[in-house]
């Protein structure tokens, strides 16, 4: 049987150094020979819903086995070089999923109005892969003005949620609507452009979110919208 996905061997790959901690992001341009059986998947998935992980503004399906497999295979050795991951721990993935971005603006939670972070830990990565055509949203990293904090670790998780608390017991909550920038508390330095059949690694400590434009962006159809796949890895001992 067919593969769902080949891994280009000619993809173009770099990183990034990115923000004041110059933080390493994995760019991979045209990382699988053709995206076109994993989008196929997507669109026959019957498993789409709220992700209950997480806060994410939209929809969510499981991503095939072997998909996962064959990234991860790909990537592990970069994740060790570029991360500094100790060769004591095993990699784990803990999530896999399509995304899709559904929820209008006038339904969004407070919380998902501001960038965010998807866990502290140090060595948690996000793999995201761009899959359909079209002019989607980018994604942004961001600087918290009051704290300066880029990453969210174990030792300032307490510092960022306080300074957030403080910011809404002062200010209120945000504007009902998404990131698309920066504001008076956080500042966007890095955009990483959307791009078909790019995959991007980062870690999950990085405060974040996607620059959505409603117009554009939200779609619940995994043929034309803003299709993606993700992978959540971590290591333990």
């Amino acid at each position: 049987m067919q593969p769902i996905i080949a891994i280009n061997r000619h993809a173009s790959l770099s990183v990034r150094e990115v923000g004041r901690e110059r933080t390493p992001v994995i760019v991979i341009d045209d990382f699988a020979a053709a995206t076109d059986r994993l989008v196929e998947c997507a669109c026959a998935a019957a498993d789409y819903g709220p992700d209950p992980t997480s806060l994410y503004t939209g929809l969510r399906a499981k991503l095939p086995r072997d998909y996962v497999v064959a990234v991860l295979n790909r990537l592990f050795a970069l994740f060790v070089q570029v991360y500094r991951v100790p060769t004591d721990l095993g990699m784990k993935p803990v999530h896999a999923v399509y995304s899709l971005i559904t929820t209008p603006e006038a339904e969004l939670e407070p919380r998902q109005c501001a960038p965010h972070f998807d866990n502290a830990r140090p060595y948690y990565l996000a793999v995201l892969h761009y899959l359909n055509a079209g002019a989607f949203c980018d994604t942004g990293l961001f600087r918290h003005r009051g704290i300066g904090l880029e990453r969210v670790t174990p030792e300032t998780v307490d510092d960022y949620i306080r300074a957030r608390e403080a910011w809404t017991e002062r200010h209120g909550p945000p504007p009902r609507a998404y990131v698309k920038g920066s504001n008076e508390q956080f500042v966007l330095y890095e955009r990483i452009e959307y791009r078909p059949n790019r995959l991007v690694v980062y870690p999950g400590s990085l405060l974040h979110s996607g620059l959505v434009d409603p117009a554009v962006d939200i779609d619940a159809n995994p043929r034309t919208g803003r299709l993606t796949a993700n992978i959540f890895v971590d290591f333990f001992s």
